[in-house]
């Protein structure tokens, strides 16, 4: 099956043709034709399952081919990354259209999103905050959207979105074309569904036998101490086949800290979390879809913007909380139906969670495998080659040793290879001299051939006059 077997137009079968996309997932073949008779639709996949063409293409092919200016259909999401995902995935499905798509977030400048508001973009793709933010200004109005979609329900609920969006449905006509999509479905946002959609279909694109967890993805869990983990995932990245990874962390100051830990270490890593700008969190997520960093650190507030096809390992450096959240962490990889490796370390502080998530997700294994960077199944399970450590490159020597010879190098005969520490104890306190004094007359000029200052040679003079040794008068 192909887009065109399911009536898409022939522009935006072309466009996603020009991608590299020509059959579509299972939850777009069941979506699409729905989308395009005007049904509303409850979508729920596993992410990382193609849900933004399943209701893309109906959303784009709905406006026509030269649609008038100003907003008609409305796409909310829950963080920004997600955001400038659905964005771009809109504007390739519509590359041979008139429509025009912005991406309203907060974090950017309000300018440059007003701008292309009021130069007729038809399609908003926005999060709730910024949405209601410009609406309450009077910048954008809802009043006018034929389709509106609500992508990624529960993270919304989980982020505490639900009241928000709630505001932006009431904004809108009660006659529009509502799909809903979500990888779970919490009962508030059945709730959700039941007010604001007209008979919606409930459409679950997922095998009634296969496991909550993707057969594609293989899962390793390891109970790994706290200060062995960077070791342990500097030696994960050097195993065979390892494409672009994904490492998540519980904090904003543990990514952040392990991103400049596998800098050190020699891997080409940059990081994606709430204390970085905007600016700077765009510039590292385009450097990892470009291929330029092949390590990503996040925070779970990235988590569901990053749809990148070829992630081949994801690492939780850290265990996440609950069950879903695992679910969303691993689904960065394994996508578009290739294979991937979910490795997940387990504090012994953390074991109480991972009882949870073992039970919920079914894995049967309530007692992770306890390893360490030179447990020998690390290298089995992982396809490691034998003897790697968990370092590119070797750290740079202290600089104090390397400038040890130099500092010694001014010295003449006796005594020229010893510390000047060692010179400076050569003298000793009751005028006599010791075997390395002796070695190091006064020199003509006022210095010595150890090294001592005029005014070190000064000052020794004097206490040696005051011990009762004859002494010569310094030198001009």
């Amino acid at each position: 099956m192909t887009f065109r077997d399911l009536n898409i137009d022939q522009d935006m079968v072309d466009a996603l043709a020009e991608k590299g996309i020509i059959e579509p997932f299972p939850i777009q073949s069941q979506t699409i034709p729905l989308g395009l008779a005007g049904q509303d639709i409850i979508g729920q996949a596993k992410t990382g399952t193609g849900k933004t063409f399943g209701f893309g293409l109906p959303l784009i092919q709905s406006l026509g081919l030269h649609p008038e200016p100003g907003v008609q259909a409305l796409v909310v999401v829950p963080t920004r990354e997600l955001c400038v995902q659905v964005a771009d995935d809109l504007t390739v499905a519509a590359s041979h259209r008139d429509t025009k798509i912005v991406a309203i977030y907060g974090g950017k400048a309000y300018e440059g999103q007003i701008e292309e508001l009021k130069a007729g973009a038809q399609i908003v793709v926005g999060t709730p905050g910024r949405l209601l933010d410009l609406a309450g200004q009077r910048l954008i109005s809802f009043a006018n959207v034929k389709v509106m979609v609500l992508d990624e329900a529960d993270k919304m609920l989980d982020l505490g979105f639900l009241g928000d969006v709630e505001k932006l449905f009431a904004q809108t006509s009660p006659t529009r074309h509502t799909m809903l999509f979500s990888a779970t479905m919490p009962g508030p946002v059945v709730a959700l569904a039941r007010r604001f959609m007209n008979r919606p279909i409930h459409i679950r694109a997922t095998d009634p036998d296969e496991g909550l967890t993707q057969a594609n993805i293989k899962h390793l869990i390891y109970r790994a101490h706290n200060l062995d983990k960077d070791e342990v995932i500097g030696r994960i990245l050097q195993a065979e086949g390892r494409g672009k990874t994904i490492i998540f962390t519980r904090t904003k100051r543990a990514a952040q800290k392990l991103t400049e830990e596998l800098q050190d270490r020699g891997f080409n890593s940059a990081s994606v979390h709430g204390d970085m700008s905007q600016e700077s969190r765009e510039r590292s997520m385009a450097a990892f879809k470009a291929g330029k960093k092949d390590v990503l650190i996040a925070t779970d507030v990235a988590a569901r913007g990053i749809d990148v096809d070829d992630v081949t390992h994801v690492i939780n450096h850290t265990i996440p909380d609950d069950p879903d959240t695992y679910l969303h962490r691993a689904g960065r990889t394994g996508r578009a139906g290739k294979t991937g490796i979910a490795v997940t370390f387990v504090d012994w502080a953390d074991m109480h969670k991972w009882a949870l998530i073992n039970k919920a997700l079914d894995f049967q294994q309530p007692d992770p495998t306890e390893t360490y960077s030179s447990s020998p199944h690390l290298f089995t399970d992982l396809d490691i080659p034998v003897g790697v450590k968990g370092r590119l490159r070797s750290t740079p020597a202290a600089p104090h040793v390397e400038r040890e010879p130099s500092s010694s190098s001014s010295g003449g005969s006796g005594g020229g290879d010893r510390p000047p520490r060692q010179r400076q104890r050569s003298h000793t306190s009751g005028g006599g001299s010791s075997s390395g004094a002796t070695a190091a007359p006064r020199q003509e000029g006022g210095g010595t051939h150890d090294g001592t200052t005029p005014a070190r040679r000064n000052r020794t003079r004097r206490r040696r006059s005051g011990s009762g040794g004859a002494t010569t008068p310094p030198a001009a």
